[in-house]
């Protein structure tokens, strides 16, 4: 059964990302908002979608209350494309990993550029 709902989930992500990305034209959403995943609950009633926003704390609220008002319009989407008995009712989460994976990398390539710069001076 897990293997079901983790194949709902993907599909719902690229369905949601390709909707966002062509038929939404709210104005509150930035250019860059992506789907980074969804997890659909063993009942198909709900589903978490997570979505990653490039900008500020005010895009990223911006683009949350945005996708929590078309709501209604991506889950009949959703229903059209894929042929589920039940759409899940969709709760939109920030998720901030791209953003957080990115200051990672930026900390090593600091790091590896001081350790350089160290072994350079020796």
């Amino acid at each position: 059964m897990a293997d079901r709902t983790s194949r709902i989930s993907e599909e719902m992500r690229k369905e949601i990302s390709s909707i966002i990305m062509s038929e939404l034209k709210d104005p509150r959403l930035p250019s860059m908002v992506s789907v980074v995943s969804v997890n659909v609950t063993k009942d198909l009633r709900h589903a978490k979608v997570y979505i990653s926003v490039l900008g500020n704390e005010e895009d990223k609220k911006n683009a949350q209350e945005g996708l929590r008002s078309a709501a209604g319009f991506i889950r009949r989407e959703v229903g059209h494309r894929m042929q589920l008995r039940y759409t899940p009712e969709m709760h939109f989460e920030i998720d901030d990993s791209i953003e957080h994976g990115v200051y990672m990398t930026k900390l090593i390539n600091d790091t590896v550029k001081i350790d350089e710069d160290m072994s350079d001076e020796e």
